[in-house]
């Protein structure tokens, strides 16, 4: 089964405690500190995958988590860092955030860090001055940032077939490409998108996608329309299918046309062709007449006896093509891709002493500051000193 929605809770890896330690070797009575620092957390990411075809990838695992530094260790020995997570995603998936668009991923092979590892801790060694040449406490690692996402796929297609039901549109897929979607006498056999792939004698591929049959009303929401004609918004071309044998094929194109217009999204401004399918049923050939400058061409056809289709072939490669790798400023593509919210500077840091905890700085609500303790670590009876207090955790 097709997906083009998912949600998905990503949490990047808390930074590693820096090091309490303090240098022990023979004939040195008194070794300085010697911790070293804690590893920074992994980082959560998002890659455009171009052998992805939709998001069922995410239906039986929604929840990913990249790895914590490793601590800091003696003999001034830093926490290796924590390994990130990669999500691969096909290649046009749109990110959101509470309902805003984070980024598009429309480019094979682009990268979105959606959330950042923690900070590493300080080991006791960065604290030692020559005032304080003994410091006994270290800083423990800052937690990862963690964020709900919501993915939808629009598909990046060259050509997008649309029309009304049991209109021929998966039978033309069929005809024309590789793909193998299936094929009945009924209406909306076609219950997902198929992407197919049209091959060219000269070595050219162009990638057509089929949308389920689209009714009255599909601008609205009615019977889905929302999600299928969203995956007509990257096509460069739309290829309108009229099944020629049915009713007026004038009327077919004007129902559709008004579902594009009322949809928005420019889908009403895009370059069509119309395919009148089914002329094998028809004693003549059938003929539409349209006065409108965004049609390229009509083309009557029938894919279940193939009449007509090399002609519409050729004007497919014709009418999209190649388009050339858009100049991108690398600095800017980097502020698009690479999501950095705005991170808001601690009020309070957890050190590390030698007989248990130390809140540094303004400590929050009883709740926020105790779940913070149990995230770096504090267990029952360990001691905790907040000011000239010491508390002793249950």
């Amino acid at each position: 089964m097709f997906h083009d929605r998912a949600r998905i809770h990503v949490q990047a890896g808390r930074g590693g405690d820096g090091g309490l330690s303090f240098r022990r070797e023979r004939y040195v009575p008194r070794g300085g500190p010697d911790g070293g620092d804690g590893g920074h957390g992994g980082d959560v990411v998002l890659v455009a995958d171009p052998d992805l075809r939709d998001l069922s990838g995410f239906r039986s695992k929604r929840v990913f988590r990249a790895g914590r530094g490793e601590p800091g260790r003696g003999s001034g020995k830093h926490g290796a860092d924590g390994d990130d997570v990669e999500l691969p995603l096909p290649v046009g998936t749109q990110v959101f955030e509470e309902g805003r668009l984070v980024a598009d991923l429309v480019a094979p092979g682009a990268r979105l860090v959606v959330a950042r590892g923690g900070a590493g801790g300080r080991g006791n060694r960065q604290f030692a001055t020559p005032t304080r040449q003994t410091p006994r406490f270290a800083e423990t690692g800052l937690p990862g940032e963690e964020a709900e996402l919501e993915l939808r796929l629009k598909l990046v297609a060259d050509a997008a077939l649309l029309g009304l039901p049991n209109a021929g549109k998966s039978s033309l897929l069929r005809r024309i490409s590789n793909a193998k979607p299936k094929v009945a006498d009924y209406p909306f056999t076609t219950l997902q998108p198929v992407l197919g792939t049209v091959d060219a004698p000269d070595g050219r591929q162009l990638t057509v996608a089929d949308v389920p049959g689209l009714i009255e009303g599909a601008s609205r929401g009615v019977g889905l329309g929302h999600e299928f004609l969203a995956h007509l918004e990257r096509a460069q071309l739309l290829v309108h299918v009229i099944d020629a044998a049915a009713a007026d094929p004038a009327e077919q194109f004007r129902q559709i046309d008004c579902e594009l217009a009322e949809y928005g999204a420019g889908l009403d401004d895009r370059r069509q062709v119309v395919v009148l399918n089914k002329t094998d049923l028809l004693a003549s050939a059938p003929s539409l007449s349209l006065d409108d400058e965004r049609i390229a061409g009509v083309f009557p056809l029938s894919a279940a006896t193939g009449a007509g289709i090399e002609e519409f072939k050729r004007k497919l490669f014709e009418l999209c093509p190649p388009v050339p790798p858009p100049e991108v400023d690398p600095d800017a593509l980097a502020d698009f891709l690479v999501y950095r919210p705005q991170p808001r500077a601690p009020a309070f840091r957890i050190l590390r002493t030698d007989r248990g905890f130390r809140v540094h700085g303004r400590p929050p609500s009883d709740d926020e500051l105790e779940a913070a303790l149990r995230a770096a670590g504090a267990r029952p009876g360990s001691e905790v000193e907040i000011g000239d207090e010491t508390l002793v955790i249950e």
